[in-house]
């Protein structure tokens, strides 16, 4: 499912935090959001998934205005793993992933269904073990594999994930990126590590201070130049010694 950002202006007490910024993310496709610090990366991912209103501007998600629509209805095409997970701890795991499942049925029933979900979406994201665990009982890394079970759940043609390896290893964080891409769901995601950006996504949009300043490709993005620019870093794109594709490696301006 397309998602198409058009003429987005966002202003919060006066203060303009993303300005006249649009993107199109295609049908089944890892689009990354990419830029410093405060450059509008979340707030951008945060009028998609409808909790902040922009000024200005159009979000659609196939061909439905995110805020014509019904919170409901965008809650069955867009799942959201958000960078802080501290809203969940006083749940378990497996509490806490069935919330995935309230768009289609209301906080109170449960469909015959959504167990064999529940289940299916842990172990898609080697947390199964943890279905009774509080959520305030897992380190970091867990409880992000977590809310991506919880999106996994909800079943959305649409992903929104917000830094997801900020609290992850080397590891869990090569997992994660695999099997975002196996789900095939149209990816929308904000990342701070440019090398994940390269190796990750088919497309980039570069944000700098609320603006969108390139998109394209990884490799039309992500020049020397323009992160230098934008990053004040060196940067170069290398064969990586392991894998043999575009590696990312950067250094800082003597």
């Amino acid at each position: 499912m397309k998602v198409e950002v058009r003429s987005v202006t966002v202003t919060v007490d006066g203060d303009r935090l993303i300005g006249d910024a649009g993107f199109v993310a295609e049908p089944g496709t890892v689009t990354g959001l990419v830029g410093p610090n405060g450059a509008g990366k979340t707030t951008l991912l945060r009028c998609v998934s409808r909790a902040v209103r922009p000024a200005a501007g159009t979000v659609s998600v196939g061909a439905e205005d995110v805020w014509r629509a019904g919170a409901r209805s965008v809650g069955r095409r867009v799942a959201v793993v958000a960078q802080h997970t501290g809203g969940s701890v006083g749940w378990s795991a497996g509490e806490t992933v069935e919330m995935g499942r309230y768009p289609y049925r209301g906080l109170l029933a449960r469909g015959d269904g959504d167990t064999t979900i529940v289940r299916s979406a842990l172990s898609a994201v080697g947390m199964a073990w943890a279905a009774d665990r509080h959520v305030a009982q897992l380190s970091g890394g867990e409880r992000q594999r977590v809310m991506l079970a919880r999106a996994l759940a909800q079943r959305a043609p649409v992903l929104l994930l917000d830094e997801p390896g900020s609290h992850l290893d080397v590891r869990a964080r090569l997992e994660l990126f695999d099997l975002v891409r196996g789900v095939g769901a149209t990816t929308v995601v904000a990342l701070g590590d440019l090398d994940d950006a390269v190796t990750h996504c088919d497309r980039l949009v570069m944000l700098h201070r609320g603006a969108v300043v390139a998109a394209g490709t990884p490799l039309e993005v992500l020049t020397a130049e323009r992160v230098s620019e934008v990053f004040g870093v060196r940067c170069a794109i290398v064969p990586h010694p392991l894998t043999g594709r575009p590696h990312l490696v950067t250094a800082a301006v003597p």
